[in-house]
């Protein structure tokens, strides 16, 4: 997909891996609409600033009402309560769940008109390598992620008809505001965006950033017991 001449929205644009896409979509040539809870956050010039918080019907079909023409819907907001599913407060696991999943699918059914509006449209929703692999430390997040990966490859299918590709984006750990406190190998989140617009340009279903991810993958078939066991010798 020419990404050069289209109108896209980037959710949680304001910072991080948001702000990267929103930034080098820019500069690719696309109109862009920088989505965050606080509009006044968004400090990128030549961009298009929007109130939309994923997880507010209202808020949602607002953004909707406000924009036009968008055929590049980036779903990247996100969060990270690192609530353990035993232990955890119920309100942090809900919350992961409403950000991720529910609040991901909100955005796409608010604007699969205005994707379905053109001769083709995409969707890339940032996902990651806890689609995969579960962590225990922070098992509401992964739950979330994994629930947004199936989602995904559901809405891939029911799209394809209005001609709306539907891509995920797999990483890591990136070197954000969300990541402060983890203390792991972590990847530059420019790299990333730069790697996911190069995938989203070029069609690619399945966009994985990092070598994290890349070794997990590539271990899936091994099954459940083989994958741990793997992933815990190279962490």
């Amino acid at each position: 997909m020419q990404i050069k001449g289209r109108t896209a929205l980037v959710t949680g644009a304001n910072r991080g891996l948001g702000r990267h896409l929103a930034q080098q979509l820019r500069d690719r040539g696309a109109t862009v609409y920088a989505a965050a809870r606080n509009p006044d956050s968004v400090d990128l010039d030549g961009v298009k600033p929007v109130a939309l918080d994923v997880t507010d019907h209202a808020s949602v079909a607002a953004a909707a009402e406000a924009t036009g023409d968008v055929s590049i819907l980036i779903n990247n907001a996100g969060s990270a309560t690192y609530a353990k599913l035993l232990a955890g407060d119920l309100a942090d696991i809900r919350l992961e769940m409403d950000t991720h999943y529910f609040g991901t699918l909100s955005v796409i059914r608010a604007f699969a008109p205005q994707l379905g509006a053109h001769e083709s449209s995409a969707i890339l929703n940032i996902l990651s390598v806890a689609s995969w692999i579960s962590f225990a430390d922070f098992g509401a997040y992964c739950a979330a992620k994994s629930a947004s990966w199936a989602m995904t490859n559901a809405l891939r299918q029911e799209l394809a008809p209005q001609r709306t590709s539907v891509s995920a984006l797999h990483v890591g750990f990136m070197d954000t505001d969300m990541t402060q406190g983890v203390d792991v190998p972590k990847v530059d989140p420019a790299d990333v965006a730069r790697l996911a617009l190069d995938g989203l340009a070029g069609d690619v279903t399945e966009i994985v950033a990092d070598d994290v991810s890349k070794f997990v993958l590539s271990n899936l078939s091994e099954g459940v017991v083989e994958l741990y066991a793997k992933f815990a010798q190279v962490m």
